[in-house]
């Protein structure tokens, strides 16, 4: 009798002990950036105050006027739209062609070159800046969107094409040999059939390659030099000044960089995850 009624209480104390650890959690990830939104109202003399107060009396958007009325600084949230969109496009359309070749056909080197896609993703960036920095040069492209996007790219795409990869593995031949027996191609075949139903996937590698581009910023440091090719990253860098730190307006711009990422994987929630689920069955 009493085991029975211990089991109850036992598990009523270990819920709760789980909500605690989950609940004290959210607070440890979610604190920094309750402040980080509370800072973006306040003046640099507010952000200081003793003690810190998590609320201001004089809240203020006038840190977010002095961002967005900034023209300078708004040409970064422009070029890091410009160059994450381009990056997620290309590495999409790359992706899915070429994980619909590893996934549906054997042709030859087919085992090297997945190595060296799936050892690309072992290898440190930094390792690569250098090089990297040698070549854009060479190529004369320095300072341009193009060799944000190609550089880019050479990161996102080895994640692109092993999801696809994984992802097209899950669906059945029969699909394919359907639409070549009504006639059509294997082109026809991966656009009208395949790709459709492959929506959860793509989906999850085109909001992944986004948060990597409009997040990365020592590639967008080392090969660009003006402020006018500068991305949202190295623009809130930026405000760090020799003698003093605009800390609201840093802030505030990180706010706003953090809005597009936020949005789209709240928006793409549920392929997201069902992507990344079926991407990682088979492959």
């Amino acid at each position: 009798m009493n085991n029975t009624l211990s089991k109850p209480v036992k598990s009523g104390v270990t819920r709760a002990l789980l909500l605690l650890a989950l609940l004290a959690g959210a607070l440890y990830a979610g604190f920094p950036v309750l402040w980080m939104i509370s800072s973006s109202f306040k003046s640099n003399t507010e952000i200081f105050a003793y003690p810190p107060r998590l609320i201001t009396d004089s809240f203020s958007l006038r840190t977010y006027a002095s961002v967005l009325s900034n023209p300078e600084k708004v040409r970064f949230f422009l070029n890091s739209y410009l160059v994450s969109i381009l990056v997620t496009i290309c590495t999409l359309i790359v992706g899915v062609f070429a994980g619909y070749s590893f996934s549906r056909y054997n042709f030859r080197f087919k085992k090297p070159l997945n190595m060296i896609i799936i050892s690309i993703q072992a290898v440190p960036p930094i390792t690569l800046l250098i090089p990297y920095f040698s070549l854009i040069v060479a190529l004369q492209l320095y300072n341009t969107y193009t060799a944000l996007v190609l550089t880019y790219m050479v990161f996102t795409l080895s994640y692109a094409i092993i999801m696809m990869t994984g992802y097209f593995n899950t669906l059945p031949r029969e699909l394919d040999e359907a639409v070549m027996i009504d006639g059509g191609s294997s082109l026809v075949a991966l656009w009208r059939v395949l790709v459709p139903i492959s929506l959860p996937g793509i989906v999850s590698v085109g909001v992944y390659t986004f948060m990597i581009a409009w997040n990365e910023f020592l590639f967008a440091l080392t090969l660009t030099k003006t402020n006018d090719m500068r991305t949202v990253p190295v623009g809130i860098q930026l405000l760090m000044g020799q003698h003093s730190y605009e800390w609201n307006e840093m802030m505030a711009m990180s706010v706003l960089g953090s809005l597009p990422v936020l949005l789209l994987f709240l928006f793409f929630q549920r392929y997201f995850i069902a992507g990344m689920t079926a991407g990682s069955v088979k492959g």
